[in-house]
């Protein structure tokens, strides 16, 4: 068994070859177009919500959406807007909803 010594220029040709191969990689990708339209359980996934929010969310007219044989669907660049301008409220800026842990039975439930 032959023992081969490993430089630091060795190490350092490496890392250059590999970065120059991942860059390679990631300019040559072709991004995907998103979906023109998306359905509640994937919109509620983008925008961490419940299902209760995204009611009100279509009730107050925030977002548009299309009903098709009961599934509702959401236009994409309207979620892009929601989100740009910021009216979509994360769960940490969420205010007045507060959590109580029931240590007995380690449930949580609303104040």
């Amino acid at each position: 068994m032959a023992i081969e010594i490993i430089t630091k220029e060795d190490l350092e040709n490496f890392r250059v070859k590999l970065l120059n191969d991942l860059k390679q990689m990631l300019t040559s990708h072709i991004p995907e177009k998103p979906k023109q339209w998306l359905k509640s359980p994937e919109l509620r996934k983008i925008l961490k919500i419940s299902p209760g929010t995204l009611q009100n969310l279509r009730i107050n007219g925030t977002l548009r959406y299309t009903k098709i044989g009961g599934i509702m669907y959401y236009p994409y660049e309207d979620v892009e807007k929601l989100l740009e301008s910021g009216l979509a409220p994360s769960p940490q800026e969420r205010v007045g909803v507060r959590h109580r842990t029931d240590e007995a039975e380690g449930r949580r439930s609303l104040l």
